[in-house]
C-alpha cells in the first residue's frame, strides 16, 4: 500500500507511489518477459530488425527497448551491427538453443503419447520415421491396443511410402516433382486390389491429404486394416516423424475416420511442438 509522507509546514500529506514490484500478473519477471519478447521478435524478422521498429511491435518505448537490448547484448543473446545500427541473434542465443537439440529424447517425449492415444481410441497407435536413405517409413514404436482382432508391426519394420498412413503423410509434403521422381526410383509396387498404382491417383489422394491434415491407408497395404496418420515437424518445418493409428476395417468404420483423424492431428502437434517449439 502507499505509505502517507509527513507534512511539511502546512503543505498536504502527498502519496508515494508504491514501489514497482519486479514480478508482473500471473508471477511473471515483466523485465525477463519483456526481454524475451524482443529476442522472439529478432528471431521472427529472420535478419536484422531496427531499434524502433522493435519498440513499436513490442508496444514499448524505444528508451525501455534500448535498455534491454544493451543489457541482452552484454549476454551475448543479441548483436547490433552494421551503420544503422540494426539488432540481430547473437551466438550465445545460439548455443543455448543447441543445446534443446541435443537433450531431445524423441522416444521418450512420445511413448507415453502413444499410450494415451491407444487409450482413446481404443486402437494400436504407432510411431514412424522417414529413412532417407531408401525413402521408407520405419516403425520405431507401438503401442498394441488390449482388442483381439489388432493391428501388428515390428519395431523396425518398414512401410511402403505410397501405401501406408505414415508414408503418405511423409509423401504429401513433397512437390508433384519430387513425387515423380520419386515413384521412378521406386516404382509402385502391388500389395492389395486397393493399392494406388498409378502416379496421377496417387498424387490426387496426396491432394487430399494435404487437404485434410491427415493421411488414410484405405486397405491399400493389407486387406481389412485401416490407418490414419499425422506428420511430427522438425524445427525446419519439415516432416520427419508421423502419429498413426491402425485397426480393422470392422473398428475403424467410415464415420470413425474423420474422428480419428483430427485425434491424430492433435498429438501430432503437440509433439512438433514439444519437440521443435513449432
Amino acid at each position: 500500500m502507499a505509505t502517507p509522507v509527513a507534512a511539511k509546514r502546512g503543505k498536504k500529506p502527498r502519496a508515494v507511489a508504491a514501489t514497482a514490484s519486479p514480478t508482473s500478473t500471473g508471477g511473471q519477471v515483466q523485465s525477463l518477459t519483456r526481454g524475451l519478447t524482443l529476442l522472439e521478435l529478432i528471431a521472427a524478422s529472420h535478419g536484422s530488425v531496427a531499434l524502433t521498429d522493435l519498440a513499436q511491435q513490442a508496444g514499448l518505448p524505444n528508451s525501455t527497448t534500448h535498455r534491454l537490448l544493451t543489457t541482452m547484448q552484454q549476454q551475448g543473446f543479441v548483436h547490433q551491427v552494421g551503420d544503422l545500427g540494426l539488432w540481430t541473434i547473437g551466438a550465445h542465443a545460439f548455443v543455448v538453443g543447441s543445446s534443446f537439440l541435443q537433450s531431445r529424447n524423441l522416444l521418450a517425449l512420445v511413448h507415453p503419447v502413444l499410450r494415451q492415444l491407444m487409450e482413446t481410441s481404443g486402437e494400436t497407435v504407432n510411431l514412424a520415421v522417414l529413412d532417407l536413405g531408401d525413402y521408407q517409413a520405419v516403425i520405431i514404436d507401438q503401442v498394441q491396443c488390449t482388442q483381439l482382432m489388432r493391428m501388428s508391426a515390428p519395431i523396425g519394420g518398414k512401410l511402403p511410402m505410397h501405401a501406408s498412413g505414415a508414408g503418405k503423410a511423409f509423401l504429401a509434403h513433397l512437390s508433384d516433382e519430387q513425387v515423380t521422381k520419386l515413384l521412378h526410383q521406386k516404382g509402385l509396387h502391388h500389395y492389395t486390389p486397393k493399392t494406388l498404382m498409378s502416379p496421377q491417383s496417387l498424387k490426387a489422394n496426396l491432394a487430399q491429404v494435404r487437404k485434410a491434415g491427415f493421411s488414410f491407408d484405405d486397405e491399400e497395404h493389407a486387406l481389412g486394416l485401416r490407418c490414419v496418420a499425422a506428420p511430427i515437424y522438425d524445427e525446419h518445418g519439415e516432416p520427419f516423424a508421423a502419429l498413426s493409428i491402425s485397426g480393422p476395417l470392422a473398428r475403424m468404420t467410415d464415420d470413425r475416420i474423420t474422428e480419428l483423424g483430427a485425434l491424430v492431428i492433435r498429438e501430432a502437434r503437440k509433439v512438433t511442438l514439444a519437440f521443435s517449439g513449432r
